[in-house]
């Protein structure tokens, strides 16, 4: 009996929580505000790509009915298969069949179709496409391809707060949704954030004690000034681009040889170290070869485009091949340079976006006159790391014109790069992307959507270059500052990167991103004014902490009312750990280097060809090289910086995943670099004359980047007094035998093994590798 009531009782409870369920369901759909001014860009353009472009979009092969709804001719025009009806009749949803479609309860007549597998239309989508067509259902060019204009700086009520331009249009969004500012973050956080997102690094002691004494009221410019002067400032800003141009030290596919690709590299650090102003850095990378009385310089820049997967395998088909390595280029300049998923029209019309195939192919044709075979030598020696067309780096260029690259030996060093053959390369589209399916011949050309080629532009790449810096494209400022953006706060103003076009996410604060696009042309594309400006606003400079209010109304940061707070990139994980514990070998360029990794990982995986066939571990100072140069074997990227979401180079990736997976915490336990800076940063604390609690301290502030509460101090003393009880010689030497470097003569084994437990539990803080 008390069994039944209880059933019953449960019963009753879950009925209550599920009418209370549908009743909030309703209630958050009914408290969503319906504009009084309804935007096709920002409310109407979202729900038709996502739910109407599929069948009624730009790709003409997949069109039902005849009818395009991304574009008025079309939506306005009696339907074909019913000359009395219209799609969409301004002003009257009732006489818009696309409105009866989508409300109607009859599963033949709905919208979409339920074999299209798309999803209905919620009552809000429903509620803004009515409002919409009652407002004359007006139409607007998507907003990424309208050329950005300067805002008008909003004013804001909390006038005290703003230090810069960017602050108003980010507090008068906040103001807008009802929310106030976080204060500016403590100076020891706030250094350490600095660090690692100029450097890369966190701040030493010496930097902190300075940092922290200096009471001057510019004292915070003073440090932003001193680490964008560092080399690493290079570094650390050459990072992303590395996944950007799909850097890597291998060829690909399955040999998978050895490249020597890396003096590109080493000019990416360079260019962004002397302030290359962006025309000039993506011109050289696109063009320089181009360029009358181009400089060696110029044209090692252009190895950008040198930089994707050739084979080394015999018996392919040769254009098969060269055609795969045009696409690469021609995928990668849509993506990283205009934000825009071009690729999408390389076997037939863009489904979403206003780019015919044609167009892709005369894209294409930009890159497709490059004097190179699909394959030119199979797997080899120092003959085969690079291939034509190459350049050769001599030791008289490193003492003159090309004296960033870091080149210690007199070996023969060759780097690809890009030249045009003699020979006009005619160009066609590709019938279903195939290689030798010709269809129609194409010229130069580009999307008009966008903004059509100039015909006073030279039809090659150097005018493919004059159009994206001409001031009426509407992408290129706007997807670097986006680019630049994400890299300080974690999340683009547009958030997907990669894709400004109709799929991609709309921009959190359109007017913030056009001033900053404009604002960054009109000075000059000037690189480093722009990240400064940006990590001298206040918003950059909020603390990190969150209330639970702000987590449960802003939950994603969005408007951008608490500092950023995130788990560093990969390369810098490691960084972290060698630059804490002293072994951090600063060397800037130079050849990639093999650190330590399990064993059997190259061998199980190769055809047992070329250089890369068995893995070679470094030894000495290499060993402590930063991650950014860690050699990247395509087939088999380095296991370390994976588990840390780093690219594979495989392709160009604008944006990376950030995941929080167990082998991340396992990593940090166990890779043998992170044990081994655990137990050289435990010795040399040894050696200092001092207390084990002011030992403990120092290793907590090296690491965590601030000076430990009294609670973390006390718990981690503790920590340390039972290690050393319970620690005995065998356990000890154990855990010490781990890494080349050596261990001082005469130091007890068992109180470092004791205090490398305490340094690597600092390590495995999860503090340690955020940026807070």
């Amino acid at each position: 009996m008390r069994y039944a009531i209880f059933c019953w009782m449960l019963f009753a409870v879950g009925l209550i929580i599920g009418i209370s369920a549908c009743h909030n369901s309703a209630g958050t759909v009914a408290a969503e505000e319906i504009p009084d001014t309804i935007s096709y860009n920002f409310n109407i353009r979202p729900i038709l790509s996502d739910k109407c472009f599929k069948c009624h979009g730009p790709d003409a092969n997949k069109r039902q009915a005849n009818l395009r709804l991304d574009i008025p001719q079309s939506a306005y025009s009696a339907l074909k298969d019913n000359p009395k009806a219209h799609a969409l009749v301004p002003g009257d949803p009732g006489a818009s069949e696309v409105y009866r479609r989508i409300t109607t309860s009859d599963s033949n007549d709905v919208m979409p179709s339920i074999k299209s597998n798309l999803k209905r239309l919620t009552p809000y989508e429903v509620s803004l496409i009515k409002k919409w067509i009652k407002q004359g259902a007006k139409y607007e060019k998507h907003w990424a391809f309208v050329p950005p204009k300067s805002s008008p700086v909003p004013t804001v009520e909390n006038k005290s707060w703003p230090k810069n331009t960017i602050d108003y249009f980010i507090l008068h969004k906040q103001e807008q949704k009802g929310f106030t500012p976080n204060p500016e973050a403590d100076k020891e956080r706030l250094l350490k954030r600095i660090c690692l997102d100029l450097n890369g690094l966190p701040p030493d002691l010496s930097m902190m004690d300075r940092f922290l004494a200096d009471k001057s009221p510019n004292a915070y410019e003073k440090m932003v000034d001193e680490l964008m002067a560092r080399p690493q400032y290079g570094e650390k800003m050459a990072l992303r681009w590395m996944d950007i141009s799909r850097y890597a030290d291998s060829h690909g596919y399955q040999d998978d040889n050895y490249r020597t690709q890396w003096p590109w590299r080493d000019w990416v650090i360079h260019a962004y170290n002397e302030n290359l102003p962006y025309k000039d850095f993506i011109t050289w990378q696109l063009a320089g070869d181009l360029i009358p009385n181009h400089t060696k310089e110029q044209l090692l820049a252009t190895g950008f485009n040198r930089n994707h997967k050739i084979t080394e395998e015999g018996g392919v088909i040769q254009e098969e091949y060269r055609v795969n390595y045009v696409t690469d280029r021609t995928n990668t300049f849509g993506k990283a340079l205009l934000g825009v998923s071009l690729e999408c029209a390389h076997c037939h019309d863009h489904k979403f976006d206003p780019f015919s195939q044609k167009e892709y192919y005369q894209v294409f044709s930009f890159f497709n006159s490059v004097k190179e075979p699909g394959i030119q030598s199979t797997v080899g020696g120092p003959e085969t790391y690079a291939k034509r067309p190459m350049m050769q780096i001599s030791n008289d260029d490193v003492k003159s014109i090309l004296k960033f690259v870091n080149k210690t030996d007199t070996g023969k060093l060759i780097v690809s790069i890009m030249t045009d053959s003699e020979v006009y390369r005619k160009t066609y589209v590709l019938k279903r992307g195939a290689y030798d399916n010709h269809g129609d011949e194409v010229l130069p050309g580009t999307p008009k959507a966008i903004l059509p080629f100039n015909s006073n532009y030279p039809q090659n790449r150097l005018g493919l270059a004059q159009w994206m810096f001409n001031d009426q494209n509407p992408l290129t400022a706007r997807v670097y500052v986006n680019q630049v953006w994400e890299e300080f706060f974690g999340r683009g103003i547009v958030k997907t990167l990669g894709d400004f076009g109709s799929q991609g996410d709309l921009p959190s604060n359109p007017q913030l991103l056009d001033w900053l696009a404009v604002d960054f042309r009109t000075h000059g594309w000037n690189v480093k004014r722009l990240v400064k400006m940006i990590v001298m606003s206040a918003t950059y400079r909020q603390s990190a902490v969150i209330t639970p209010e702000k987590l449960k109304n802003d939950p994603d940061n969005i408007l951008l009312a608490r500092g950023p707070r995130y788990r560093v990139p990969a390369e810098f994980v490691r960084d972290m750990v060698l630059a804490s514990s002293g072994l951090l070998n600063k060397t800037i360029g130079g050849p990639s280097v093999n650190p330590y990794q399990p064993p059997g990982l190259w061998e199980n995986a190769t055809s047992g060809r070329g250089q890369l066939a068995s893995y070679r571990q470094v030894h000495g100072p290499n060993l402590y090289r930063r991650g950014m140069y860690t050699l990247i074997k395509r087939t088999v990227p380095p296991v370390e910086m994976a588990i840390f979401d780093a690219s594979n180079r495989d392709q160009c990736e604008v944006q990376r995943l950030r995941t929080n997976t167990p082998l991340q915490a396992l990593e940090m336990e166990n890779d043998p670099t992170m044990l081994e800076a655990a137990r050289v940063l435990a010795a040399k604390l040894l050696q200092d004359n001092s207390q084990s609690k002011d030992k403990i301290y120092k290793a907590f502030r090296l690491i965590i980047c601030r000076k430990p509460t009294e609670q973390e101090l006390s718990i981690l003393t503790n920590y340390y007094a039972d290690q050393l009880k319970s620690m005995n010689s065998q356990n000890a030497a154990k855990l010490l035998n781990v890494g080349e470097y050596p261990i001082p003569a005469g130091m007890d084994k068992i109180t470092l093994a004791a205090m490398m437990k305490v340094v690597d539990t600092i390590y495995n803080l999860e503090e340690a590798i955020t940026k807070t």
